[in-house]
């Protein structure tokens, strides 16, 4: 008997597929810790982000393409060893985000794996589910929930759902290099009791903001966000961009607290909003770094 030939496998039926979507965070609206010691993040969810595609085949290896993105195959490993009857397939991933620069690339590739993976073996892909599939592997963004979240990023959990934005846009300077998120966010740092006690004010501040459509307020919060993160991760064209927010009516500017970018928060619906992009785009331009422009993710208010 061993010499028969395998049987063929049946597109569709031995081997299903399934894909997967997750947005990527222009940084962080907020970022820092709390008077009880736990690290948040407040997510700035954008429309840009990545894609998985998994074909599932109960029969064959499993293989990641990018191969380099080790995560997301060890992830849908899990997944199907959880799924309990083994196999393997192919998981394709596509992402518009860079790497390196705090924009959540990591998360959302891992994301956008649970969903397509978890779609084909008829597993949990709600968000809390996502948090569970995810911690094992590396602390993690709140992109697996829509909207604008406090999320506890090294414990893998949400704190709170503070809603959807009014769109944004973000005019960004790259200020070059790369970060091992994972390696900066594990760094011990000392946040002394009454930083942590205007961390616990700002996530009010920025609760009662978006809950009010205040963008205004909102921007204030971002800003200080950014000032406070420099002595962690200094952002050598802060000033120079304050400023210029100041000069072209931005809301304020905001910055990605574990990566390289910096950006103006504007208000895409605002009267004159054209006017002031240019602008922004003009000065930006003259800053040392790469110029690149964001769009908030849409999401429902």
């Amino acid at each position: 008997m061993s010499g028969l030939p395998a049987p063929a496998r049946r597109v569709a039926v031995d081997i299903a597929e399934g894909t997967g979507a997750a947005h990527g965070t222009f940084g962080e609206l907020l970022q820092g810790v709390l008077p009880d010691g736990t690290a948040f993040l407040v997510t700035l969810p954008i429309s840009l982000g990545s894609r998985a595609r998994f074909r599932y085949d109960p029969h064959g290896p499993l293989h990641v393409y990018p191969a380099h993105k080790t995560k997301s195959l060890t992830l849908a490993r899990t997944m199907l060893d959880t799924h309990g009857d083994g196999g393997g397939g192919t998981l394709v991933l596509d992402s518009d985000l860079l790497v390196g620069k705090g924009l959540a690339s990591s998360s959302a590739d891992l994301v956008a794996t649970a969903r397509g993976v978890g779609a084909v073996l008829g597993l949990d892909t709600s968000p809390a589910a996502v948090e569970d599939w995810l911690r094992p592997v590396e602390p993690t963004d709140g992109v697996m929930y829509p909207g604008v979240v406090v999320f506890e990023h090294r414990a893998v959990r949400l704190r709170a759902e503070l809603g959807a934005l009014s769109p944004l846009t973000v005019v960004a300077v790259d200020e070059g290099g790369h970060l091992d998120t994972v390696a900066h966010n594990r760094r011990p740092r000392h946040v002394p009791p009454d930083l942590r006690r205007e961390y616990a004010r700002l996530v009010d501040d920025l609760a009662d903001a978006v809950r009010a459509a205040d963008l205004s307020a909102l921007g204030a919060v971002t800003t200080r966000s950014a000032v406070l993160n420099q002595r962690w991760l200094p952002k050598r064209n802060l000033d120079a961009m304050t400023g210029i927010a100041q000069r072209v009516g931005a809301l304020g500017v905001v910055c990605t607290h574990s990566g390289t970018m910096l950006g103006l928060l504007l208000d895409t619906t605002a009267d004159g909003h054209q006017e002031r992009l240019k602008a922004a785009r003009a000065a930006c331009s003259a800053l040392p770094g790469t110029l690149s422009v964001y769009r908030s993710a849409a999401t429902d208010r």
